[in-house]
């Protein structure tokens, strides 16, 4: 049954389980932030209790449509040996394999939202580092490749355009799609930071250590543009990550919180103006406050209901798309 307009505050849904907590504890990577950012949107009267869902795990033939048979059984029944936890660098605990096949389902459930409203918004997920067959820098499952994939699989889409806009590249979602002609990859990040090794995405925004808002959108404009209009997706997967920040503990570049804002709104008005849903998730965010880190990721909420309500949507049609 549909939710009645009167309990919800947004023009789109925002999917959120308290499953998602990674179960990191003193880790930089501030797991609990999920419940921290739903918290917020519900005290400012951003959002309601009726605009949020939560999603189903996502299941196994989605998982390989991505993964590596044998990486998803090592994760499952927790025989990683020490270099994978390592490579991967957090503790490992059932609870976090849950949250990351949790995310995978919201990120997927995101990008059904999208194509039916314009915007899905997973307040999980971004895990841009998982390969095939490993994980690496806090990421086990790549949640923004497997919603592609399933989309793709069903018959709901037939090109996706990945934004992402992480301060680190997004290496594992380069790899998985490398030669794909239906998913078009753009990353803009800082390039003296992780990853060492950077496989390249369909585009490659690197930026010198320290820029701000201005230059930082002036780089992104045009690449972003080009990738909308030219590949002409079905959808689009925003990978919002908070860590461009200036006072991130893993970052190096130079924006403000309202500069943040400015690029979430570049992003989303780009998709939404040439009628291309956009399903986005959160990623990092290490600022030395957390409440910084909350801030950003509950501005990007905001910026995406101000685009919809003024960009309006309606669907492009698509031969892929049912």
């Amino acid at each position: 049954m549909e939710i009645p307009s009167a309990s919800r505050a947004l023009p789109f849904r925002v999917i959120y389980h308290e499953g998602y907590d990674l179960n990191f504890g003193s880790h930089v990577f501030p797991s609990h932030k999920y419940r921290l950012i739903r918290e917020r949107l519900l005290r400012e009267g951003i959002a309601r209790e009726g605009d949020f869902l939560e999603p189903e795990p996502a299941p196994l033939e989605d998982l390989l449509l991505v993964h590596e048979p044998g990486w998803i059984e090592r994760l499952r029944t927790g025989t990683l040996d020490f270099h994978e936890i390592r490579t991967l660098e957090v503790p490992y605990s059932r609870q976090m394999v849950n949250a990351y096949i949790l995310a995978a389902g919201g990120t997927t459930l995101a990008g059904e939202l999208a194509l039916a409203d314009g915007v899905g918004f997973n307040l999980g997920g971004g895990f841009h580092h998982a390969f095939p067959g490993h994980g690496e820098g806090f990421c086990a499952i790549n949640d923004i490749a497997v919603a592609v994939r399933s989309l793709m699989h069903r018959g709901r889409i037939e090109r996706a355009l990945i934004v992402d806009c992480d301060v680190h590249q997004g290496n594992g979602t380069a790899v998985i799609f490398a030669g794909d002609p239906d998913v078009f990859t753009l990353s803009i990040h800082q390039y003296a930071n992780y990853p060492a090794e950077k496989p390249p995405s369909s585009v490659d925004i690197h930026l010198p250590d320290g820029i701000g808002d201005e230059e930082y959108l002036k780089r992104l404009h045009d690449p972003l543009l080009a990738a909308v209009t030219g590949f002409r997706p079905d959808v689009m997967v925003y990978v919002a990550g908070a860590d461009p920040y200036y006072e991130d503990q893993l970052g190096g570049l130079g924006l403000t919180i309202e500069g943040l804002k400015e690029r979430d709104r570049l992003v989303l008005e780009s998709a939404l103006s040439h009628r291309v849903g956009v399903a986005v998730t959160l990623a990092g965010g290490y600022a030395l406050k957390l409440e910084d880190t909350v801030r950003i990721h509950v501005n990007t909420v905001v910026a995406a209901a101000e685009c919809l309500e003024e960009v309006g949507w309606r669907r492009r049609s698509s031969g892929g798309a049912g």
